[in-house]
């Protein structure tokens, strides 16, 4: 149970997080010249994008959208038996992005399951991103880490017994 629940608080905390930022830079950035900080490292700027990271596939937002609600299913469905805390980190963050940006999907213009992404931070050269972006990223590295350290998603249950070593 404390893992669905680290799960559940990764997810909300980062989904808050993006969307407050993304309130913010709606405010602040968008409509606005670029903004350089941090010795002109990081810039300010913010972009429509209706397709994957990188404007990948923009007219497809609508395919994105139902993607974005079958992860959050998936993960709500393997949650009750997640098997570690780094795997409840890492779906959660996935979950936080998930979220974050179906959120602007379907709230944001153009309507309903079309509307366009806020992103707003570049990093020297890289592509345009927010940090719904950066918590998927993040946990897929956690989620990826666990994989190769032989951590299992799922806590095995009577209906799905351990595997037996084989004595041949």
């Amino acid at each position: 149970m404390r893992r669905t629940y680290v799960l559940w608080a990764t997810a909300a905390a980062g989904f808050a997080v993006d969307q407050t930022t993304k309130a913010i830079a709606a405010v602040t950035v968008e409509g606005s010249e670029p903004r350089h900080i941090l010795g002109g490292r990081v810039t300010l700027t913010a972009f429509r994008n209706s397709g994957a990271a990188g404007s990948f596939a923009p007219h497809a937002t609508l395919v994105f959208t139902v993607l974005a609600i079958g992860v959050l299913g998936f993960v709500a469905r393997v949650s009750r038996n997640v098997g570690s805390t780094g795997w409840a980190v890492g779906l959660g963050l996935i979950s936080a992005g998930a979220g974050g940006n179906l959120a602007d999907r379907i709230f944001r213009t153009p309507g309903f399951g079309r509307g366009a992404v806020l992103d707003f931070i570049q990093v020297g050269n890289s592509g345009i991103f927010n940090l719904a972006d950066q918590c998927v990223s993040a946990g897929a590295l956690v989620i990826l880490v666990q994989t190769f350290r032989g951590v299992p998603m799922r806590t095995p249950t009577a209906a799905t017994p351990l595997p037996q070593p084989h004595t041949g």
